[in-house]
């Protein structure tokens, strides 16, 4: 496949920058086992990327557990209270970031996170999200009206950049189907970096599907290689 040139990217947070979608998972079957029922992988497909009440409900609904979307949502708020400041950086993250911040090259994020929750994962990488300027949080943010698999979040983060790019210019960085569908469905070149669980014949709608961050090749993309 030939790929396009950019010059702004985007990055998802949840299982792309920081491990927390293992966190989630912990969290999800915490409340779910209280009533005998197993948080799969394939109902984790399904939610992530989703916006909390979204995949609050769908979790309810799916699980057919007794309890509405703030119960739901008051439960895991306290689990993740404890877990998420637990939360790790993925490989090849932070030189990505870092060597993009370095040669001048507008980067923003877009998680359907919360600020609320936002704070609570960062909490120990600060240094890291600070070169991050534009950020994007779906679950607090009026201008993203529906959650990811619709491209509301990547087309109000991209209209946060200054030089108001246009879709094409612009490469997503994401972990989950529906966050691919999201960039694509915005006119965006989108890497995939999945969960190795995820049967890869599910991930054509992605531009570059890779294992790792890690083996990413900014070149492939018309921005500057890295110099080590």
């Amino acid at each position: 496949m030939t790929y396009k040139p950019v010059t702004h990217v985007l990055f998802d947070m949840d299982g792309l920058i920081l491990n927390t979608e293992e966190l989630y998972t912990i969290g999800f079957q915490e409340v779910a086992s209280r009533y005998g029922k197993q948080f799969t992988f394939d109902l984790k497909t399904k939610i992530m990327g989703q916006q909390s009440r979204e995949f609050a409900g769908n979790i309810i609904d799916e699980l057919e557990l007794p309890m509405t979307v703030d119960e739901f949502l008051s439960e895991t708020k306290m689990i993740f209270e404890k877990l998420f400041p637990e939360s790790k950086i993925m490989p090849g993250v932070k030189r990505l970031i870092q060597h993009l911040h370095d040669n001048n090259i507008p980067i923003g994020l877009a998680t359907s996170s919360s600020k609320e929750t936002y704070d609570l994962k960062v909490v120990n990488h600060q240094e890291l999200f600070d070169l991050l300027p534009y950020k994007t949080w779906g679950s607090s943010d009026p201008l993203v009206t529906r959650g990811k698999p619709y491209p509301d979040i990547f087309l109000v983060a991209a209209s946060k950049f200054p030089e108001n790019p246009e879709p094409d210019k612009c490469l997503v960085f994401e972990d989950s189907l529906n966050g691919v569908r999201a960039a694509r469905g915005a006119g965006m070149q989108v890497v995939m970096v999945p969960d190795m669980r995820l049967d890869r014949s599910r991930t054509a709608d992605a531009t570059l599907v890779l294992d790792s961050v890690e083996d990413f090749q900014p070149e492939l993309f018309g921005l500057p290689p890295f110099s080590d």
